[in-house]
């Protein structure tokens, strides 16, 4: 039986901060959708499947002060703290899959940079969206990137699902309301290009 955990547990082993494909040195395209959004910097925010990435870094330079960072890696999380030192104390650090995640608190903004799409069944991506929407705020954003059409159809080893702007907002338009997206090319750290699809939502005030 396939083992979430000790898969991305052995990725983040094998593989330094700079080696893994969807490294960014400075997260441009998630901070500049997250600056149109003019949140107070006290607003809750949860950058989902984290890991080590650079936003909650970046988020901190911006003054923003109330930064939770879920994975499902301890070792991605512990080497994120390890990077920030002290500054790692003013980040929620979470170990979980995002799917089974209760928090205690509700999020104005939620951002995932290449989760989402390593769920290609309809009922995890059902479980997921009504996950998100039951941790936002009403009327909160939504930051979802994944691979576009155009994309890969696999990374770290795994099957991915792809999306088009479409697709994507025809799947969440149960709970979210689209806002715009937009498509990306990314250059992983071995110069290969990925196209990713970039879109923000607005919650709905629903109940689930």
């Amino acid at each position: 039986m396939f083992d979430k955990r000790e898969h991305w547990e052995g990725v983040y082993q094998r593989h330094k901060l700079n080696e893994v494909s969807w490294y960014e040195p400075i997260p441009e395209t998630s901070l500049s959708i997250i600056n149109k959004f003019k949140l107070p910097k006290d607003a809750a925010i949860i950058d989902i499947g984290g890991g080590d990435s650079l936003l909650a870094d970046y988020l901190l330079l911006l003054g923003y002060s109330n930064i939770t960072v879920l994975d499902i890696s301890e070792r991605a999380i512990e080497r994120a703290k390890a990077r920030l030192g002290w500054l790692a104390q003013k980040v929620t650090w979470v170990v979980s899959d995002v799917l089974h995640y209760t928090p205690e608190q509700k999020y104005a903004l939620w951002h995932d940079r290449a989760t989402f799409h390593f769920f290609t069944g309809a009922d995890e991506r059902q479980q997921y969206l009504n996950r998100a929407h039951s941790c936002l705020q009403p009327d909160a954003y939504m930051v979802l990137s994944t691979f576009s059409t155009n994309g890969p159809q696999k990374c770290s080893g795994l099957t991915v699902q792809q999306y088009s702007e479409t697709s994507l907002s025809t799947l969440l338009n149960q709970y979210f309301e689209k806002i715009r997206c937009i498509t990306r090319a990314h250059v992983t750290p071995m110069q290969v290009i990925q196209d990713f699809i970039y879109c923000s939502f607005r919650n709905r005030a629903l109940n689930i």
